[in-house]
């Protein structure tokens, strides 16, 4: 296919050729792996500067999405690509294959560099691009140990993400440091902590939450601005109508007593099973569970609660007259979500070809998905426009690259979107979280922008 690139395109590709460390904030849909490979071709044959090129993404990305997108279109064909997954004699083979690009899997990342480093005894890439860079927030985590152990032999890095800070602006110190080496938010997260935070929650010496000093949100910004493009896809393309519904839930009085008794006492006895919550980080999963209808015991056999939610989920699909995504949080809610809607010959997708293919023919009336197995890269809107969370979840970044699989471009219909809130329960405090890491990020994204525009302005 010949590439015809907007003119937004056009701009982050002449961005990543200017910055040789950057930060890409663009939303889903904006085209951020062709922006890519475009600029990856032109610095390798017109500006000599790169040679071998490493693109560190989730598994279906790198599997998928990377492969395709080289393939696709005109100008890409000529860039050789390989695949480093499989078995370890698999990863080996495709590392000694002759290429140009080389995609890796997160979970990979940290075996790879102990290889090149132990067997290989050098680093053979001098560009490397971090595709969904929120994912190496947290600096303790093992790939951002492995990266940040290169860095100094990387001439570029590329980070992509259109969740910059899915948990708040706490997340965005270690991709900033992978860039500059602490130039801009500090050289550790806790000179950064410092600078711009102060504790909220916290027990004794121990910090819950961490809540950004007055101006801090326009401090970090502005500092990090002049390496970082952001870009909505709101401003760019003819998106759908997106109309929210929060669908609330009324437990029965049974419910909602058994609920309080379990948050207050910790403890939940059923049919002779004592569920405990020891902690409560635990306490929280199981009350949110309970809003659902079922909790897991301590041996992980789950019991039921209620069936209020399954109820009015059932209500809703029968309503709609259409073909459903449903997003579940626990195996527990697929396994009785299946029983409840059997009716309807509801499929389970794990992203698997087969069943996205029946799924955009419309052959599928309701399709359960885990929102980790389809967050990234799934073409999903020639199925369906309806969405359902069943339980909501606390990560923003999956919330909305999961929506994203149908509400992007090409969606020709107003796309549905329906939380089934249980009052009463953490549900709600869920969703309040939600809208405040969303404001968070949407904050970030806007102001970047605005800078770059005020500064192209002159």
């Amino acid at each position: 296919m010949r590439y015809v690139p907007h003119a937004y395109q056009e701009r982050a590709v002449r961005f990543i050729i200017d910055h040789p460390n950057c930060a890409l904030f663009l939303e889903m849909g904006l085209g951020k792996s062709v922006i890519t490979l475009t600029a990856i071709q032109q610095l390798m044959e017109d500006y000599l500067e790169v040679n071998k090129v490493l693109i560190v993404a989730p598994k279906s990305v790198a599997r998928n999405t990377w492969p395709a997108e080289v393939q696709k279109w005109d100008h890409l064909k000529d860039l050789r690509l390989s695949v480093v997954m499989g078995t370890a004699a698999q990863r080996k083979r495709a590392l000694d294959a002759d290429a140009d690009i080389y995609v890796v899997n997160r979970e990979n990342l940290a075996w790879l560099v102990n290889y090149c480093d132990l067997e290989l005894v050098r680093w053979p890439f001098n560009c490397v691009v971090l595709d969904e860079s929120s994912s190496f927030k947290n600096p303790q985590s093992r790939r951002y140990k492995a990266i940040r152990r290169m860095r100094w032999k990387i001439y570029r890095m590329i980070e992509l993400t259109g969740t910059p800070s899915p948990n708040g602006l706490m997340d965005l110190w270690s991709q900033i440091e992978l860039l500059d080496r602490g130039e801009r938010l500090g050289r550790t997260l806790t000179t950064y902590r410092s600078r711009y935070f102060k504790p909220g929650r916290h027990n004794g010496h121990v910090v819950y939450e961490w809540k950004p000093k007055v101006g801090a949100r326009e401090q970090i910004t502005d500092a990090i601005s002049d390496i970082c493009l952001s870009m909505k896809a709101d401003d760019y393309l003819e998106m759908p109508d997106l109309i929210t519904a929060g669908t609330d839930i009324v437990l029965t009085p049974g419910e909602l007593r058994g609920y309080k008794e379990f948050e207050r006492q910790q403890l939940l006895e059923i049919d002779e099973t004592e569920i405990e919550a020891v902690t409560a980080a635990a306490l929280t999963n199981k009350l949110l569970q309970y809003g659902g209808g079922a909790v897991y015991d301590n041996d992980h056999d789950w019991h039921e609660v209620g069936r209020s939610k399954l109820e009015a989920l059932e209500d809703l699909v029968e309503a709609a007259g259409e073909p459903v995504l449903v997003f579940y949080a626990y195996q527990h809610e697929q396994t009785r979500i299946l029983e409840t809607l059997k009716d309807y010959e509801p499929v389970t997708f794990k992203g698997e070809p087969e069943i996205l293919k029946s799924w955009n023919a419309g052959e599928i009336r309701v399709l359960l998905c885990h929102p980790a197995s389809v967050a990234f890269g799934l073409n999903m809107q020639q199925g369906g426009r309806i969405i359902v969370w069943y339980t909501p979840t606390w990560n923003l970044e999956l919330y909305q690259q999961a929506n994203a699989r149908l509400y992007r471009q090409g969606q020709g219909k107003p796309v549905l979107l329906y939380h089934l809130v249980a009052l009463g329960t953490m549900d709600e405090r869920v969703m309040e979280a939600l809208s405040g890491k969303s404001s968070t990020q949407e904050y970030l994204m806007r102001r970047i922008k605005e800078l770059k525009d005020e500064a192209a302005m002159g």
